[in-house]
């Protein structure tokens, strides 16, 4: 009977850090680190913000994000706990700071700031998931949590059409909400203070206790071979970053030069938002497939509902249409990554999680700078076009596949025989030469 009772009580503190994970993700992504361009019209009226210094505040965001999923990188596999409250820290309190800013340096300081919540908390919250949940729910749990980018934009979306141009007073409600599920998030932990990085039953956490692996699990940085086994999902992210920057960046005003007035412009933005929220609609059966493929089948959404956007965007319609799928694509292609790195080591998670998001956020700066020296040139439905060719070869290069037989050696799903395919390829290394040379 007891063991019944602390499983019932484990399922059911895992939904709550399910839940509130995907509230501190809806919170740092949706309403902090992605509300700056929805705002920024207002603010810059408001503060007397120039077209120059808006574009280095949403430069420098990057940059601190990308340093937020460094320090995550190294931190959450060990003090995910601490991660979550700097996490918490620096969204919510860079965000109030903003909305009580009296002039654009302080705004530009306290912006830039809060991006680094975003970064902190997915590596954390990765490391979260996978100790506290069994082996077979860690997969969907890591993609519901994910999925939460969309509430966040629906969310500042509402908060758009019922508050501005009042901005300040929605961003101190984004302030409340960053602040909470930080706090959420630790009480439904069901960890003590960060101590022993020991997993408590996951699967996904049973290479790390093999034979040897116990001593790299305190070293800062994986070996050789665990960059070399990313040196693919790392580029295809850098392309969905180039190429998705497009609609993060010109979206709302391809939408208002084709026509749309300003409150349709948002509403499009909160479609946006839905189409990533249904990503937890979606996360059971894109749990089911290999990561390469759900990778695949997600960046060509992206790369259809870019292409879509930038040929019609006066058809409101089939624009929202393709809002909606962008968000669900994007959204559930960020899952994909994550579950690309936990097949590949699911004991370094969290730091394969930080360095691919720190690429995607890289090539989004990249794609942003490219486009917006250009699309006056090329206009934006030829700017459009182009991001949505990047997008799709990022989704075609995971089709392709090595020659004489490597890959069907790997038949067994990593994530679910708790595995890493590093650990197994050093195993059967050796089977796979005698089978492939058979085969000769």
């Amino acid at each position: 009977m007891k063991r019944t009772f602390s499983f019932s009580r484990g399922a059911t503190s895992g939904t709550a850090l399910v839940a509130s994970g995907t509230a501190l993700v809806a919170a740092t992504y949706g309403l902090v680190r992605l509300a700056y361009g929805l705002f920024l019209p207002d603010v810059e009226r408001s503060l007397s913000l120039g077209a120059g210094p808006a574009g280095w505040i949403a430069s420098g965001s990057s940059v601190v994000y990308c340093a937020g999923a460094l320090l995550g990188f190294v931190l959450a596999p060990v003090r995910p706990r601490t991660t979550v409250v700097l996490a918490a820290a620096t969204a919510g309190l860079g965000v109030a700071a903003a909305a009580a800013s009296p002039t654009a340096s302080w705004f530009a300081v306290a912006t830039v700031v809060a991006s680094a919540g975003a970064g902190l908390a997915s590596p954390a919250l990765v490391r979260l998931v996978q100790r506290d949940l069994p082996a077979e729910r860690v997969d969907r749990a890591q993609a519901v949590v994910n999925s939460g980018t969309g509430p966040g934009l629906v969310a500042v979306g509402v908060l758009a059409l019922v508050l501005l141009p009042d901005w300040r007073s929605a961003w101190v409600v984004a302030a409340v909400v960053t602040v909470t599920a930080g706090a959420a998030v630790l009480l439904t932990d069901r960890h003590a203070p960060d101590g022993p990085t020991t997993p408590s039953g996951s699967g996904a956490d049973e290479p790390a206790r093999g034979r040897g692996r116990g001593r790299t699990r305190h070293r800062v940085l994986p070996p050789p071979t665990w960059f070399v086994a990313h040196r693919r999902p790392v580029l295809v992210a850098l392309l969905l970053g180039a190429g998705s920057s497009a609609v993060w960046t010109f979206g709302r005003s391809l939408l208002v030069g084709a026509g749309a007035p300003d409150t349709l412009s948002v509403v499009a933005w909160t479609a946006l938002g839905l189409g990533g929220a249904a990503v937890a609609l979606t996360a059971r059966p894109l749990a089911r497939l290999r990561a390469r493929t759900a990778w695949t089948v997600t960046a060509a959404a992206v790369a259809l509902a870019t292409l879509g956007l930038g040929l019609a965007p006066q058809a409101i319609p089939l624009a929202l249409v393709c809002c909606a799928v962008f968000g669900w694509g994007y959204t559930a292609a960020t899952g994909a990554l994550i579950a690309w790195t936990t097949e590949l080591d699911a004991g370094r998670a969290a730091a394969g999680t930080s360095v691919l998001f720190v690429v995607l956020v890289l090539g989004q700066a990249v794609g942003a700078a490219v486009a917006g020296s250009v699309v006056h040139v090329l206009g934006t439905g030829a700017v459009f076009a182009v991001a949505a060719a990047v997008v799709g070869l990022a989704a075609a290069l995971t089709l392709r596949r090595r020659s004489g037989g490597q890959d069907s050696c790997r038949s067994v799903h990593p994530s679910r025989s708790g595995t890493s395919v590093i650990s197994s390829l050093h195993a059967g290394r050796a089977g796979c030469r005698r089978r492939v040379s058979r085969s000769r």
